[in-house]
């Protein structure tokens, strides 16, 4: 944990950088002071295919990321990690801001205690 979805629309596919966005994101998630085991962290894409946005009216397109986190983490420590990482996809996403109309946003999901279900054996190569 955490793990991280981006669903994004198939109408910016060639110009958004998808992979590189997704390693940034585990970069970031690393950088927070070890409050994410690093053997944890999963980051994905969705091309979204089928969707419709607004009035239906133009090209728009939209970026949405889902950070799903195991619960016990301090508020301090969600905002921070949160904030970093929208910032960090704001920056991602710079330069398709000046050539498409664009939504960018992310979720917070923090899971309860009851209903995960984890065996991860990556954990040991960082230990």
């Amino acid at each position: 944990m955490p793990h991280i979805i981006v669903e994004y629309t198939d109408n910016i596919a060639n110009d958004s950088e998808i992979p590189a966005l997704l390693k940034k994101i585990n970069e970031t998630l690393i950088a927070q002071d070890g409050v994410f085991p690093t053997g944890g962290i999963r980051a994905r894409a969705i091309m979204l295919t089928d969707y419709y946005i607004a009035d239906g009216s133009a090209d728009d397109a939209f970026v949405h990321a889902t950070l799903k986190i195991a619960p016990g983490r301090s508020d301090e420590v969600k905002k921070k990690t949160c904030d970093n990482l929208f910032q960090m996809m704001e920056e991602h996403f710079v330069e398709l801001f000046e050539t498409w109309y664009i939504a960018l946003s992310m979720e917070l999901v923090e899971f309860g205690k009851l209903g995960t279900y984890k065996k991860n054996n990556i954990h040991e190569r960082f230990r």
